[in-house]
């Protein structure tokens, strides 16, 4: 079997793994590259396979990065299936067409301004697109194994990371030939955080595609609840506005689940907290339906208080003229807001009117990738373009690391160790170049593993 590595190779964002066993191809997430303007322009470029000569397509978890590809895939070709996890299915029915949606606004907006280096400017694909793809959309229960091709078989584990986030156990065998596994570890959740279940262990596997993220670096010891209080607290002080980008999807709802317990504990003064993104509202409601993702303290708050998700301290703001009028609303204030790397939507018009006043605070809670606004404002950047307007940032700058869904380096190796024997070979993704050679070189070192790290478009045999 070929697997080819057409994303999220030697970066973080844009997941595709082509996988080819015979006459059979299988796609593991489509993801969108994420980023910077030459990251944005990856996806307009052409794939380096037919999108007709996919057979299924499997999503390990709902983020656009893993998934916001597919409706151009399925534009351009693609019939067969998308197999995802019930909470996934039910997340991309959210997500892809608000992505297809915020496309068109983005180009529309572009077209206005006249800062677009298309002319016109043009979305990848429409939010019709994306309602489209859905119909090719099945479920893939956990647990379940499924054979998608006469060589091969698929099981989902819970990964933690988000809502239906799952790896992927592949077991495959060339004719006359023994099965082998493989495993696709999306991306890797950590232990003990709010709302969901932990990872489970790995199963023994020949090869592993692993995610390495924070391939380089630890995760703070210090608890993200008592972090965002006291950015939070410090921002208040100063009468002003907090920012938060927040990914729609895991991100969003954790910060809510925070603030709740830090309103009930009375740590913190009771002032408006607004919600501005439809799409992280559907998902509230959606992370409040699949109770059976739920962990036990999750289940212990909303038995003793009612979800700490839908609660009279946070405003949900769903019409444009309602977030508009946020630029308005003195402080002191929240208002959480997608996207998580500041890339797009609404959350750009926030920091647009935010940033140049110091009374304010923008608060990152989450990875924010190499070109991305969010990394440059955090690389301490003091002039920057916002939908295309110059401005001088003013407003403090803060992030809360702890407050992370990616498991760290430690985390990944305490997770690898978890399988009854170690992989025979591990193929590191997702991740930049530092923290991926970083994180090859301890898995050599403390594991004895044989890695690699594949280049952009590689195709290797397993």
């Amino acid at each position: 079997m070929k697997i080819g590595f057409h994303g999220a190779a030697r970066t973080v964002t844009g997941s595709k793994y082509l996988l080819t066993l015979d006459h059979y191809r299988l796609l593991v997430d489509c993801g969108l590259f994420q980023g910077g303007f030459e990251m944005h322009q990856r996806n307009w470029r052409p794939l380096p396979f037919s999108p007709a000569s996919v057979n299924d397509v499997l999503f390990t978890h709902a983020h656009i990065d893993h998934t916001g590809y597919f409706p151009r895939l399925a534009a351009d070709g693609f019939t067969g299936r998308a197999l995802a996890t019930p909470p996934t299915k039910a997340l991309l029915g959210v997500l892809l067409p608000d992505s297809g949606g915020l496309q068109e606004e983005e180009a529309r907006y572009a077209n206005k301004k006249g800062f677009s280096r298309h002319q016109p400017a043009r979305p990848l694909y429409t939010e019709e697109d994306a309602k489209k793809s859905l119909q090719l959309l099945n479920r893939m229960e956990f647990g379940q194994e499924t054979t998608v091709h006469k060589g091969m078989k698929v099981k989902l584990h819970r990964a933690g990371h988000i809502l239906g986030a799952a790896f992927a156990e592949i077991r495959y065998r060339d004719p006359e030939a023994d099965w082998k596994t493989l495993v696709f570890s999306g991306d890797l959740g950590r232990r003990g955080v709010p709302i969901l279940h932990d990872p489970e262990p790995l199963p023994a596997c020949d090869v592993l595609v692993c995610e390495s993220t924070y391939g380089d670096r630890l995760h703070e010891a210090t608890d993200p609840k008592e972090q965002l209080r006291r950015e939070l607290e410090e921002a208040f002080r100063r009468g002003g506005f907090a920012v938060i980008p927040a990914f729609a999807v895991g991100r969003t709802q954790e910060i809510l689940y925070h603030l709740f317990e830090l309103f009930e504990e009375k740590r913190l003064p009771r002032v408006p907290v607004f919600v501005d993104s439809p799409m992280a509202n559907s998902v509230v409601e959606l992370y409040c339906r699949y109770a059976s993702e739920h962990d036990v303290e999750m289940d212990a708050l909303e038995a003793a208080s009612g979800s700490p998700l839908q609660t009279p301290y946070f405003t949900v703001v769903r019409k444009r003229d309602e977030s508009k009028k946020l630029n308005d609303h003195p402080g002191p204030g929240v208002v959480i807001s997608a996207s998580g790397m500041a890339t797009g939507g609404r959350v750009l018009h926030h920091l647009l009117h935010r940033l140049p006043d110091p009374r304010n605070t923008v608060i990152f809670v989450g990875y924010q990738a190499e070109g991305s606004l969010g990394r440059r404002l955090l690389e301490g950047e003091t002039e920057v373009r916002v939908l295309g307007e110059g401005l001088t940032v003013k407003a403090a700058i803060r992030k809360i690391p702890a407050l992370s869904a990616h498991a760290d380096a430690d985390e990944i190796i305490a997770w690898i160790r978890s399988a009854p024997t170690p992989p025979k070979r591990v193929y590191l993704t997702h991740g930049e170049p530092a923290a991926q050679d970083t994180f090859a070189a301890r898995l050599r070192l403390e594991l004895g593993l044989d890695v690699h790290v594949p280049e952009p478009d590689d195709v290797v045999e397993v």
